[in-house]
């Protein structure tokens, strides 16, 4: 089993150009992971798909808890989920 990689190469392999950010946020997330992929060097990751879904649910909710200015409710129709899921994942990533 190989190593995971230390969060602070996730961080700067995850970042995306401020210049580009014009870009659909689909685009952003497809350059971010061919960078990702490249810089692997032969290390295979462990839960790409949990640790993707991590990097971008934490600063969706708190974009949604901003616009909202924290209004759990709106928050919560606006994301799809019900209120409850939503204080759920609030506490997960210490945004409650």
């Amino acid at each position: 089993m190989n190593q995971p990689l230390p969060n602070e190469l996730i961080e700067t392999i995850f970042q995306v150009d401020t210049e580009q950010s014009h870009r659909p946020l689909r685009d952003c997330i497809a350059t971010a992971m061919a960078n990702y992929f490249h810089h692997l060097d032969g290390h295979e990751p462990d839960n790409l798909y949990q640790m993707v879904l991590q990097e971008m649910e934490e600063p969706l909710l708190r974009a949604v808890l901003e616009y909202t200015r924290s209004n759990q409710s709106r928050a919560a129709i606006m994301l799809g989920l019900n209120r409850g899921t939503l204080r759920k994942k609030l506490k997960q990533y210490n945004l409650s």
